[in-house]
């Protein structure tokens, strides 16, 4: 096949191999009622606006009964007028459905509405011109045989299930039908099948006569939206514009499944909980990695995880020594040195001293060291397991840290870090005995006592701009080279991009970091189970995003993620642990115990 017509059929099969990016339109359920009506629905792109207009002295009033009636309140002030200057100022390009439900006799209330909207047809849906406000007429209606009698831009909705042949379709926009007719959902739960069938057979009746429908009277939540967003309601009704403009918006970026697949580990759980002595030590940190985003990742891998086949299971609190929700310095120092710490600091106590770390304590006790991350070396969440600085921010003397610090091996991004400002900070890693090597393979090396690699002189990508299968190839080798130590050892590995998921409200990352994160996991434990003593631990030093999981399709492998905020929350994070007394991690308790048990083992196991 020729290079022309490759990239034909590219071209061809480009938007098959594309996820379709579907709009969801909604219709602003008597707009007029809003706190700032028209201004608040066209802001948050309402594709159709309705108002009740009540004729009284010759006038358009909005209202929905005369008693409601206010002098101010007309179709031209809050709408007809507001459109234009829209459109004067630039403001978008009004092109929205402005359903308008005559709540007076029909004939009398249409002849002065036509008469006001001739005046405005520079921002009206008029044939022959494009864009412009297309107008609806709902409510009490003309009869159907005198739709034509009126400008050719008035339409109509239509409020039937009876379609007969003579109906003028050229004058009909919509079908327009009440809700509680078919069903009685309020929409909490999930629709009965029986209603769910009746309305989408309503739908595929007004698409066959290529019509739009929307349903008065609707449930109006988050679950109502999204079943009727499935079902393909053309306009999903409601009284809340900009929460639904901002749930609909992002349906299409948090509904998400995932291609990336791992076999999963079945552990042989031969001294899972068993009172064995522990010889190595493997600490595993998803930054931002709360329970939602573990369900999220497991229901998108077919509804299973290497993370949960594991049975001994904890709760951990993280509130920091200063604020009820902590940063990843403070979440790691507790982890690292078995203390609170203020947010932002780095292995440093609230008395302005250095905490010791694990890897200083487990020195004492002939333990090798290392650290494992996706993030720069000096991110928070490693540096707190070699370094000691007031500020997460004093990236010079993290870096400076780690030729101070008693690892043996780190593995992570962020080269440039250690070359700050003229100063060469890897030449202390030299002397300090590292090898700096150039690939993951170099790590077989016999003769290497210390080692480091540098996976990137910036930070490492996400998982879906090329890291994949990083953390698991970085993961076996670290264990590799610690266990030809023939010593007992810690080993730190974190997974950093759970949390800029999180951070970024963006499912997908969320998903596909969190599969990469189980995939280094069952590596982990298929270790444990090959080398008897030793202790799995997976944590997170904080939840981010405040993750939910509404809803989603187990068999389509589909999962719905909802964020509450861009930050962290207090919420408490899972513990698995896998091994050699695993059972002493379960219950609930803070997050520096997690420290605290670990140092109790090897005190219990390992002389000074």
């Amino acid at each position: 096949m020729n290079k022309r017509a490759i990239i034909c059929l590219l071209i061809f099969l480009f938007p098959l191999l594309v996820k379709a990016q579907v709009e969801y339109k909604f219709h602003s359920h008597n707009d007029y009622l809003q706190p700032v009506p028209f201004w608040t629905a066209y802001a948050n792109d309402a594709a159709s606006i309705e108002v009740d207009v009540i004729l009284q002295e010759g006038k358009l009033m909005v209202a929905h009964e005369k008693a409601t009636i206010e002098a101010a309140k007309t179709l031209e002030s809050l709408y007809l007028v507001p459109i234009r200057q829209a459109k004067e100022l630039g403001i978008g390009e009004p092109a929205f459905q402005l359903l308008i439900d005559i709540k007076t006799e029909a004939y009398a209330t249409m002849d002065v509405l036509e008469d006001k909207l001739e005046e405005y047809t520079d921002v009206l849906a008029v044939p022959g011109k494009q864009g412009g406000v297309q107008v609806v007429i709902s409510g009490n209606r003309p009869r159907l045989e005198d739709y034509d009698d009126y400008a050719p831009y008035i339409l109509f909705d239509y409020q039937s299930l009876d379609f007969p042949s003579n109906l003028p379709w050229h004058r009909i926009a919509l079908v327009s039908l009440p809700f509680q007719r078919f069903s009685v959902w309020n929409g909490k739960g999930r629709l009965v099948q029986a209603e769910k069938q009746k309305l989408e057979e309503l739908i595929e009746k007004a698409h066959a006569v290529d019509r739009s429908i929307r349903f008065w009277g609707a449930p109006d939540s988050k679950t109502a939206w999204k079943a009727f967003a499935d079902m393909g309601i053309d306009f999903i009704n409601t009284d809340r514009p900009f929460e639904a403009s901002q749930y609909l918006n992002s349906l299409n970026s948090n509904v998400v499944s995932s291609q990336h697949r791992h076999e999963i580990y079945h552990p042989k759980f031969k001294v899972d909980g068993v009172a064995v002595p522990v010889t190595q030590i493997i600490l595993m940190i998803g930054d931002g990695n709360g329970l939602a985003h573990i369900s999220a990742g497991m229901y998108a891998h077919g509804n299973q995880l290497n993370l949960t086949q594991l049975k001994h299971i904890g709760l951990v609190k993280t509130q920091s020594a200063d604020d009820f929700t902590t940063d990843s310095a403070a979440g790691a120092t507790a982890l690292a040195t078995g203390k609170k710490a203020n947010n932002r600091a780095i292995g440093f106590s609230t008395e302005g001293t250095a905490l010791s770390n694990l890897p200083e304590l487990l020195k004492n006790y002939s333990f090798t060291t290392g650290i494992v991350t996706t993030d720069h070396v000096t991110g928070a969440t490693p540096a707190s397991f070699y370094a000691h600085r007031e500020d997460r921010g004093m990236v010079e003397g993290i870096a400076e840290d780690l030729s101070k610090s008693p690892l043996n091996l780190f593995i992570g991004g962020g080269k440039n870090d250690f070359l700050v400002k003229g100063r060469d900070l890897i030449a202390p890693l030299d002397a300090a005995g590292f090898t700096i090597v150039k690939s993951l393979d170099e790590l077989d090396g016999n003769n290497i006592k210390k080692a480091g690699y540098f996976a990137s002189n910036q930070g490492l990508p996400t998982v879906m701009k090329g890291r994949e299968g990083f953390l698991k190839s970085a993961t076996t080798r670290s264990l590799a080279f610690l266990s030809k130590k023939a010593q007992p050892f810690f080993l730190m590995i974190e997974s950093a991009m759970i949390d800029s998921g999180g951070h970024w409200n963006d499912a997908k990352t969320v998903v596909e970091e969190e599969i990469d994160f189980d995939e280094a996991v069952g590596e982990v434990i298929a270790y444990a189970d090959d080398h008897a003593g030793t202790l799995v631990l997976i944590t997170a030093d904080h939840e981010t995003g405040g993750v939910t999981l509404p809803q989603g399709n187990v068999g389509k492998e589909e999962i719905e993620l909802d964020f509450d905020t861009k930050d962290h929350t207090g919420i408490m994070v899972p513990l698995f642990a896998y091994g050699a007394h695993a059972d002493e991690f379960i219950g609930v308790y803070e997050n520096t115990e997690i420290f605290e048990k670990i140092m109790r083992l090897v005190e219990q196991y390992h002389k000074r």
